[in-house]
């Protein structure tokens, strides 16, 4: 099985440290966020394709053609600030069945992954007490994905579970190559999976353990949560 994992960012909001560093190597606990994140995956994936940009020959090198025992790929996404969708589709003639599809700064539990894989189509997702902070999850009536709600108002929140990557999808996800977000400027994954969940029920699954690193504050509450000080 094949994990795409998305390294293509710049990370702005990680300055100074990605300013000579790409986000995905930065340390936590002495490991890159990219060997926390590969070093999760369950045994089933046996390749990775690392989608790249911003300083691509420092994770390429770092990588190599083999990381923890799995075969990697690369591929650029030329126009990294294009979004996540533009990402995902850069994957497309390299993939060759169901997929993982993650995002290179959010470092996942162990066991949820073992159990997303095992579907096949589905996604990690997480309860959240402030919805207004991320993308949450409205569902159907069996609790598959209807669609993400972008930071929704308080009140109208369509349920408690915040979207936090990790998706198990096929390569019919492609033939929802997704329109430019006008509001951002950015073509969204988020759109392709809602879309792509119309015709093929993705089955929530919730996670104990996400990690967000996106953010010097986040980098921090990493650390303190992954080597706690005694």
């Amino acid at each position: 099985m094949q994990c795409v994992i998305l390294a293509a960012g710049r990370g702005t909001r990680m300055r100074p440290l990605t300013d000579t560093v790409p986000k995905p190597l930065i340390k936590v606990c002495g490991k890159s966020i990219l060997d926390h994140i590969v070093e999760a995956l369950p045994t089933e994936v046996d390749e990775i394709i690392l989608v790249t940009n911003y300083l691509e020959d420092q994770i390429k090198e770092y990588c190599g053609d083999e990381f923890h025992g799995r075969i990697v790929r690369y591929v650029t996404q030329e126009n990294a600030a294009g979004g996540t969708g533009a990402a995902l589709m850069c994957a497309k003639e390299l993939v060759t069945g169901k997929f993982l599809f993650m995002y290179a700064d959010d470092i996942q539990g162990a066991t949820a992954l073992a159990v997303v894989v095992e579907e096949d189509n589905a996604m990690l997702a997480m309860s959240t007490d402030s919805p207004e902070d991320f993308g949450i999850l409205s569902l159907n009536d069996d609790r598959t994905l209807r669609g993400i709600v972008e930071k929704p108002k308080s009140g109208t929140e369509p349920s408690n579970l915040a979207n936090i990557g990790g998706w198990v999808i096929s390569p019919e996800i492609f033939d929802f190559a997704p329109e430019m977000n006008a509001e951002l400027g950015e073509v969204l994954a988020t759109d392709m999976i809602t879309a792509y969940a119309a015709k093929y029920p993705i089955k929530v699954i919730e996670q104990d353990v996400w990690i967000p690193i996106g953010n010097p504050d986040q980098l921090t509450a990493a650390e303190s949560i992954l080597c706690p000080k005694k």
